[in-house]
């Protein structure tokens, strides 16, 4: 079995495509423009699903290769790339072994992806790789609470969640995992965000990270 086959999940999927597009109208449409203000040059996203964040980019961007693991939501990028206000090329590939050279691109989006991925310092090690140095990790991830009984319920939970939740981790402390990657956070923004009436407020991070 390849490593791309590990990584399919079609019943999460079909759902994910209904659940991301709620969580857009309830605010993560606002959080996709705040992630992807200013960014110029070309850009590698990871873990791009369904492509939501295509018609967020600002034209100063001048080419996206969005990296999409999963068959489903890959098929639907693809429909929704050529629709994107700057050229967007969308890829079959995982999170830990990125296309491109050592510092081929301007910045790297990882958007509600690094909860996701079975080897977060690896992830992080190879985005940080395929930097230029200065360029930028824009970062949009849900986190573990630092409130201790609600971080107590999402480690309990995360076993089930993760099985059924193509992957994902609700207690990730990923602002920990990008620090010791080596990055330097410019900017970081908290905030508790829903993404579902049916499903209670997470702490969400959204920032910027330079490649020294």
């Amino acid at each position: 079995m390849t490593e791309l086959q590990t990584l399919q999940h079609p019943r999460f999927a079909r759902q994910y495509l209904k659940i991301a597009a709620e969580a857009d109208r309830r605010g993560g449409a606002a959080h996709r423009d705040r992630l992807l203000a200013g960014l110029t040059g070309r850009v590698l996203e990871v873990g791009a699903g369904q492509g939501r964040n295509f018609p967020h980019y600002p034209d100063t961007v001048t080419e996206v290769v969005a990296l999409e693991p999963d068959d489903t939501l890959r098929a639907s990028a693809q429909q929704a790339a050529p629709a994107a206000p700057v050229p967007v090329t969308v890829a079959a590939g995982e999170a830990g072994h990125l296309p491109g050279n050592d510092g081929e691109f301007d910045a790297v989006v990882a958007s509600l992806v690094l909860c996701s991925v079975d080897d977060v310092a690896g992830v992080l090690a190879e985005m940080r790789r395929v930097l230029r140095p200065g360029g930028e990790l824009r970062f949009y991830e849900h986190v573990r609470s630092p409130h201790r009984w609600a971080g107590v319920l999402e480690d309990a939970i995360t076993p089930l969640w993760r099985r059924a939740g193509g992957g994902c981790h609700p207690n990730r402390d990923t602002e920990t995992a990008i620090r010791a990657a080596g990055f330097t956070i410019g900017q970081i923004d908290r905030f508790g965000f829903s993404f579902s009436r049916l499903v209670p407020n997470t702490l969400h991070i959204l920032g910027t990270a330079i490649r020294p």
